[in-house]
């Protein structure tokens, strides 16, 4: 999908984090906002606060609290998101990018940009030297059959989970929500051991890591321009200033 859209995609670097809770609660603000025309095209970027984000099916299992006592033991916030899926978590060593657009018929495509958004970012991964590639790795956690993984140049058969994406569709517009795991990826690990174990459910630690993990180099700030860069190919993009949403 490389036809420019009909308006441009603006892009908002979001300073810091507006606090976990609030982090996601905003995403579902600009979606309501796009669905009812108050917002175009809109791609907002930012490092979140230690966040452990479970999915629905989670909150239900009867291990639940015994998780959130554990995240929060480990620093991380234990959160209940709308889209569906398992535990994830996130903090400032990663990068969290919610794209949101209003569209009249919102459910075509739905799928599709799984697809298109997961090799949009593998390949921005790949701009900056990550072996990276879309699909689903055994035992990964919050598997997903569009994850992006990372391969280790000198030990391919050692993968892990580099992005995990996440989508909500209403009448009127479409939040795609993705989370790229860049630096310190021991506390990540840490907590969804914590978190998978107090719920019961089954998955292995050695998949879970960082980008600079495979390549030692690499920050938060070459991944965000990179991602950009790679939205580039999407639609026109334009920078807007964070600020203006908070009006």
């Amino acid at each position: 999908m490389t036809v420019p859209l009909p308006l441009p995609l603006t892009v908002y670097r979001q300073p810091e984090s507006l606090g976990a809770g609030h982090d996601l609660d905003f995403a579902l603000e600009l979606l309501r906002r796009a669905r009812s025309g108050q917002l175009g095209p809109t791609l907002r970027l930012y490092r979140p606060e230690p966040t452990v984000a479970f999915g629905q099916r989670d909150a239900n299992l009867p291990g639940f609290a015994a998780a959130e006592e554990a995240c929060r033991n480990l620093g991380f916030e234990p959160l209940v998101r709308k889209a569906g899926g398992r535990a994830a978590a996130y903090h400032p060593g990663s990068l969290v990018i919610d794209h949101i657009e209003p569209h009249a018929d919102a459910i075509v495509g739905a799928k599709a940009r799984f697809s298109v958004f997961g090799e949009l970012l593998a390949g921005a991964l790949r701009s900056v030297g990550v072996h990276a590639a879309v699909g689903e790795i055994p035992g990964e956690y919050c598997p997903g059959e569009f994850s992006v993984h990372g391969e280790d140049p000198d030990f391919p058969a050692h993968r892990i989970k580099l992005i995990g994406t996440a989508q909500r569709v209403v009448s009127g517009g479409w939040l795609f929500s993705s989370v790229i795991v860049v630096e310190d990826s021991a506390p990540i690990r840490e907590v969804l051991t914590a978190s998978y174990a107090a719920l019961g459910l089954d998955w292995d630690p050695t998949t879970a890591g960082a980008a600079n993990d495979l390549l030692p180099h690499v920050d938060v700030s070459a991944v965000e321009d990179a991602v950009v860069a790679a939205y580039g190919t999407y639609a026109d993009v334009l920078d807007g200033d964070f600020r203006t949403l908070l009006a």
